[in-house]
C-alpha cells in the first residue's frame, strides 16, 4: 500500500505532462512573467531619466539677460490711459490750447488767473458731482518728481519709455514717493484744489510730454506709448525740407561769388601789355643811371 501511495504523485504529474494544455500554459505563464519584469523595468528606467532632466534644467536656470528690455517693449505697447479709476464720471473741464484748433476750441484752452488768461499746457479733469476723486497712472512708468507748488498744489511727475512724461497737477493726497515703480492704473492720488485753476473746483490737471514739448493728452487717450514716435519722425522731415532750401541757396551764393571772380579776372588788352612792356624796359636805365 505504501508502494502504491508514493506512486500516485509522479502519476499525477505525468498524467498533467500528458495534457495538451500544459505546456501551451506553461508558456503563457513565463511570458507573462518575463513581460511585466521588462515593463517594470522600463518604468522605473523612465522616472530616473525625467528627475535627471528635472534636476538638470533647475540646476541650469538663467535668467534671461532681456528681461529689462522685455519690460520695456510690454510699456510701450501700453495704451495711454485717462488718469482716473472712474472714466464714465470724469469729464474734461479745460482743454489743450491748441495754435491751429478753432477759436471755440482755444477759448476752451484758457486759465484765468489774477485777471489773466494763460494758454492751458495740459487738461484739467473733474468729476461730475464735483467731489474729490481717485488719480490713476496713465502708463507704467518710474516716479521722478514729488512736491508742491503753491499754485498747482501737490504734483506728481512720471517719466516713461522714449522720453514721455506725464505731468499730475493739483492734488490733494500723494501716495507715491520719487523713485517709486508704478503700474498702469495703480492710484498716484487723489484731485484737489488748486489756486490756479481754482474755477474748475476739485479737479486734475494733466499733462502729456514728448521730449519735454507738451501733447494734447485727448489726442492720444486710447493710442498706443509707440504712436508717439511718429513725432520724432515728422520732425525730422520737417528738419530735412528745412535744411534743402538752405542747401540750394547756399549753392546758388558760391556761384555768383565765383562769377564775379571769373569777371575780376578777365585778360589784359594788349594795348595795355605794350605800354607796361615799355614801362619795363624803360625802367631799368634809369636804374643803372642812377
Amino acid at each position: 500500500m505504501k508502494e502504491e501511495n508514493r506512486g500516485t504523485p509522479k502519476n499525477k504529474w505525468s498524467r498533467m505532462f500528458r495534457k495538451k494544455w500544459f505546456f501551451p500554459a506553461m508558456y503563457l505563464i513565463i511570458a507573462t512573467l518575463l513581460l511585466t519584469v521588462v515593463v517594470w523595468y522600463q518604468s522605473v528606467d523612465n522616472a530616473k531619466t525625467d528627475t535627471v532632466e528635472d534636476s538638470n534644467v533647475t540646476d541650469n536656470y538663467d535668467p534671461s539677460p532681456y528681461e529689462e528690455d522685455a519690460e520695456a517693449v510690454l510699456e510701450q505697447q501700453e495704451d495711454i490711459q485717462m488718469p482716473v479709476a472712474d472714466q464714465e464720471q470724469a469729464e474734461i473741464v479745460t482743454k489743450f490750447y491748441d495754435y491751429n484748433a478753432e477759436q471755440e476750441d482755444q477759448e476752451d484752452g484758457l486759465v484765468l488767473y489774477n485777471n489773466r488768461y494763460y494758454q492751458s499746457e495740459g487738461i484739467d479733469i473733474a468729476s461730475a458731482d464735483g467731489e474729490a476723486f481717485d488719480v490713476t497712472a496713465s502708463l507704467s512708468g518710474t516716479v521722478t518728481e514729488v512736491k508742491e507748488d503753491p499754485l498747482q498744489g501737490h504734483i506728481v511727475v512720471l517719466s516713461h519709455a522714449n522720453d514721455v512724461t506725464t505731468y499730475y497737477a493739483s492734488l490733494g493726497e500723494v501716495n507715491v514717493d520719487v523713485d517709486s515703480k508704478v503700474t498702469q492704473g495703480d492710484v498716484i492720488g487723489t484731485a484737489g484744489k488748486s489756486l490756479f485753476g481754482k474755477d474748475n473746483g476739485t479737479h486734475l490737471h494733466f499733462q502729456l510730454r514728448k521730449d519735454g514739448n507738451g501733447l494734447d493728452p485727448e489726442t492720444y487717450f486710447g493710442q498706443p506709448l509707440s504712436k508717439l514716435d511718429e513725432l520724432d519722425s515728422e520732425a525730422e522731415e520737417e528738419k530735412e525740407e528745412k535744411e534743402e532750401p538752405a542747401e540750394e541757396s547756399e549753392s546758388e551764393e558760391d556761384e555768383e561769388e565765383s562769377g564775379d571772380t571769373e569777371d575780376e579776372m578777365e585778360p589784359m588788352p594788349d594795348e595795355d601789355k605794350d605800354e607796361s612792356k615799355e614801362e619795363s624796359e624803360m625802367n631799368p636805365e634809369t636804374d643803372v643811371e642812377e
